[in-house]
Protein backbone atom coordinates (compact mmCIF):
# COMPACT_ATOMS: atom_id res chain seq x y z
CA UNK A 1 0.00 0.00 0.00
CA UNK A 2 1.49 3.37 -0.92
CA UNK A 3 1.85 6.34 1.40
CA UNK A 4 -1.37 8.30 1.78
CA UNK A 5 -3.47 5.55 0.18
CA UNK A 6 -5.28 4.13 3.20
CA UNK A 7 -8.64 2.36 3.11
CA UNK A 8 -11.50 4.33 4.56
CA UNK A 9 -12.78 3.50 8.03
CA UNK A 10 -14.74 0.28 8.21
CA UNK A 11 -13.43 -1.09 4.89
CA UNK A 12 -10.92 -3.92 5.04
CA UNK A 13 -7.63 -3.62 3.22
CA UNK A 14 -7.68 -5.72 0.01
CA UNK A 15 -6.26 -9.18 0.69
CA UNK A 16 -6.18 -8.64 4.47
CA UNK A 17 -9.37 -10.21 5.79
CA UNK A 18 -8.96 -10.81 9.51
CA UNK A 19 -11.51 -13.16 11.04
CA UNK A 20 -12.80 -12.01 14.41
CA UNK A 21 -11.42 -15.19 16.04
CA UNK A 22 -7.85 -14.20 15.05
CA UNK A 23 -8.06 -10.77 16.65
CA UNK A 24 -6.21 -10.24 19.87
CA UNK A 25 -7.94 -8.46 22.75
CA UNK A 26 -7.74 -4.73 22.14
CA UNK A 27 -7.19 -5.01 18.36
CA UNK A 28 -9.29 -2.77 16.18
CA UNK A 29 -10.17 -4.39 12.89
CA UNK A 30 -7.36 -3.85 10.41
CA UNK A 31 -5.40 -1.46 12.59
CA UNK A 32 -1.71 -2.37 12.67
CA UNK A 33 -0.40 -4.03 15.79
CA UNK A 34 2.41 -2.20 17.53
CA UNK A 35 3.35 -5.03 19.87
CA UNK A 36 6.63 -5.64 18.03
CA UNK A 37 8.50 -4.29 15.06
CA UNK A 38 10.19 -6.12 12.19
CA UNK A 39 13.32 -6.82 14.25
CA UNK A 40 11.30 -8.56 16.96
CA UNK A 41 11.98 -5.90 19.62
CA UNK A 42 9.04 -5.47 22.03
CA UNK A 43 7.00 -2.28 21.73
CA UNK A 44 8.57 -0.84 24.87
CA UNK A 45 12.03 -1.12 23.32
CA UNK A 46 15.19 -2.00 25.20
CA UNK A 47 14.14 0.07 28.21
CA UNK A 48 11.12 -2.18 28.76
CA UNK A 49 13.33 -5.26 28.77
CA UNK A 50 15.66 -3.71 31.36
CA UNK A 51 12.79 -2.75 33.66
CA UNK A 52 11.71 -6.35 34.15
CA UNK A 53 9.39 -6.67 31.16
CA UNK A 54 6.91 -3.96 32.10
CA UNK A 55 5.84 -2.91 28.60
CA UNK A 56 3.45 -0.15 29.63
CA UNK A 57 2.93 2.23 32.51
CA UNK A 58 -0.46 2.35 34.12
CA UNK A 59 -2.07 5.38 35.68
CA UNK A 60 -2.99 4.61 39.27
CA UNK A 61 -5.15 6.47 41.76
CA UNK A 62 -2.14 6.97 43.99
CA UNK A 63 -0.22 8.57 41.12
CA UNK A 64 -3.10 10.89 40.31
CA UNK A 65 -3.47 11.88 43.96
CA UNK A 66 0.27 12.53 44.21
CA UNK A 67 0.16 14.77 41.11
CA UNK A 68 -2.86 16.64 42.51
CA UNK A 69 -1.09 17.21 45.84
CA UNK A 70 2.01 18.55 44.08
CA UNK A 71 -0.11 20.88 41.94
CA UNK A 72 -2.01 22.08 45.04
CA UNK A 73 1.25 22.77 46.88
CA UNK A 74 2.56 24.82 43.94
CA UNK A 75 -0.68 26.83 43.89
CA UNK A 76 -0.50 27.39 47.66
CA UNK A 77 3.08 28.65 47.38
CA UNK A 78 2.02 31.07 44.64
CA UNK A 79 -0.92 32.18 46.80
CA UNK A 80 1.34 32.84 49.79
CA UNK A 81 3.64 34.92 47.59
CA UNK A 82 0.64 36.89 46.27
CA UNK A 83 -0.68 37.62 49.77
CA UNK A 84 2.75 38.62 51.08
CA UNK A 85 3.30 41.02 48.17
CA UNK A 86 -0.10 42.69 48.64
CA UNK A 87 -0.01 43.82 52.27
CA UNK A 88 -1.47 47.31 51.75
CA UNK A 89 -4.51 47.81 53.98
CA UNK A 90 -7.80 48.42 52.21
CA UNK A 91 -11.15 49.46 53.68
CA UNK A 92 -13.78 46.76 53.21
CA UNK A 93 -17.51 47.36 53.80
CA UNK A 94 -20.05 44.53 53.77
CA UNK A 95 -23.60 44.48 55.14
CA UNK A 96 -22.94 47.29 57.58
CA UNK A 97 -19.61 45.85 58.72
CA UNK A 98 -16.49 47.83 58.05
CA UNK A 99 -12.84 47.00 58.53
CA UNK A 100 -9.31 47.31 57.22
CA UNK A 101 -7.88 44.14 55.70
CA UNK A 102 -4.70 43.51 53.71
CA UNK A 103 -5.45 43.63 49.97
CA UNK A 104 -4.14 40.11 49.30
CA UNK A 105 -6.29 38.66 52.07
CA UNK A 106 -9.39 40.56 50.87
CA UNK A 107 -8.95 39.18 47.35
CA UNK A 108 -8.34 35.68 48.74
CA UNK A 109 -11.51 35.83 50.84
CA UNK A 110 -13.49 37.06 47.83
CA UNK A 111 -12.19 34.24 45.62
CA UNK A 112 -12.88 31.56 48.24
CA UNK A 113 -16.40 32.93 48.72
CA UNK A 114 -16.97 32.78 44.96
CA UNK A 115 -15.66 29.21 44.86
CA UNK A 116 -18.01 28.18 47.68
CA UNK A 117 -20.97 29.69 45.83
CA UNK A 118 -20.05 27.90 42.59
CA UNK A 119 -19.56 24.60 44.48
CA UNK A 120 -22.95 25.02 46.17
CA UNK A 121 -24.67 25.67 42.83
CA UNK A 122 -22.86 22.69 41.24
CA UNK A 123 -23.75 20.43 44.17
CA UNK A 124 -27.41 21.43 43.92
CA UNK A 125 -27.38 20.63 40.20
CA UNK A 126 -25.74 17.23 40.82
CA UNK A 127 -28.38 16.39 43.42
CA UNK A 128 -31.09 17.45 40.98
CA UNK A 129 -29.67 15.23 38.21
CA UNK A 130 -29.27 12.25 40.58
CA UNK A 131 -32.88 12.57 41.73
CA UNK A 132 -34.03 12.74 38.11
CA UNK A 133 -31.99 9.64 37.22
CA UNK A 134 -33.33 7.80 40.27
CA UNK A 135 -36.91 8.60 39.25
CA UNK A 136 -36.20 7.40 35.69
CA UNK A 137 -34.74 4.10 36.98
CA UNK A 138 -37.75 3.63 39.28
CA UNK A 139 -40.10 4.14 36.31
CA UNK A 140 -38.18 1.58 34.23
CA UNK A 141 -38.50 -1.07 36.95
CA UNK A 142 -42.30 -0.83 36.96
Amino acid sequence: MSTGNYPSAGQPEPGRETPSADRTPGSYGNAPSYSSDAAGVPAGGPAAEQSGGAAERRVTRTGVIWAAVVAALVLLILLIIFILQNQELVLVKFLGFEGAVPLGMALFIASVTGGVLVAAAGGARILQLRASAHRARARQRR
